[in-house]
């Protein structure tokens, strides 16, 4: 099948998330981000009397989207994850300025990806180092960065992406927990690993950070899926795909999935992120 080069227009973007504290959390440790990146004008200084008539946001980019799902006593998660959102929003905006002005190395740009989030885990372990009384502040992160018509998911933890294609569900990324380890290792069967799914094996500001980077080519109507473990402990991933495939819009099915994960006992923070590029 002969891709579609011309990336989508924002108007063309079908795009919403929410997070949602759930039923016995006090406190949402959840936070995401949505957001596309343009080449930008900066007008430092002129003559024109209507600053309106010049194009000061350009074509876009890249589009990108993240769940970071903390964790930490005394507040610790939700700084963890603000702050790895904040951070990881600021050098992947740097990254991509790279990326523009010179010719495209991917392996080069991938490894800058990863860079990125070591670059974070170690910011957010300085600013653990300041906060003992926070129990260590750490965070989950499943990054989206579309350039189209590629994607690049960076994922630390057991937050995830789905990508859904036609009546196809696939999961992208792979969960870093105790329990997915064993199960990898076959030390546990699945239904005996259920007691460390949500041991993290791998996370920002934790012990170990590891980024996985996956790649992957969009197509139009291509849908895709980023959630904390909030969603995924209460609705299977046939539910998703049900949802997914029934959808009217983006922020339709995030309610609906938030609302069936809450019906089901909300026992964590739950965020969901959805998007798609409409066919023309």
């Amino acid at each position: 099948m002969e891709l579609d080069e011309r990336g989508p227009l924002d108007q063309e973007l079908d795009v919403f998330g929410m997070t949602d504290v759930g039923k016995v959390r006090k406190r949402n440790e959840d936070h995401f981000l949505i957001c596309s990146l343009h080449k930008l004008m900066q007008v430092h200084s002129t003559s024109l009397p209507n600053l309106d008539q010049l194009p000061l946001s350009g074509e876009q980019m890249a589009f990108l989207a993240l769940v970071a799902d903390g964790v930490g006593g005394h507040a610790g998660g939700d700084v963890a994850s603000r702050m790895a959102t904040e951070s990881v929003a600021r050098y992947i905006t740097r990254s991509m300025q790279c990326y523009y002005t010179r010719d495209p190395n991917e392996d080069e740009f991938v490894d800058q990806l990863h860079d990125t989030v070591m670059q974070c885990h170690v910011d957010l372990l300085a600013e653990a180092a300041k906060r003992p009384k926070q129990g260590g502040m750490a965070t989950t992160l499943t990054l989206f960065l579309g350039i189209w018509p590629r994607a690049f998911i960076v994922q630390v933890g057991d937050s995830r992406c789905y990508q859904l294609r036609g009546d196809k569900l696939n999961q992208i990324t792979r969960d870093q927990t105790l329990s997915q380890d064993l199960i990898d290792r076959g030390v546990l069967t699945p239904s005996k690993a259920g007691a460390y799914d949500h041991v993290l094996s791998s996370a920002v500001g934790g012990s170990t950070a590891e980024p996985v980077i996956y790649k992957m080519t969009l197509e139009r109507d291509d849908v895709v899926l980023l959630c904390s473990d909030g969603l995924t402990t209460h609705v299977t991933d046939e539910q998703i795909r049900d949802g997914l495939i029934a959808m009217e819009s983006s922020e339709q099915v995030c309610r609906k999935l938030v609302s069936m994960a809450l019906d089901r006992g909300g026992r964590d923070n739950i965020t969901v992120v959805i998007g798609r590029a409409k066919a023309t």
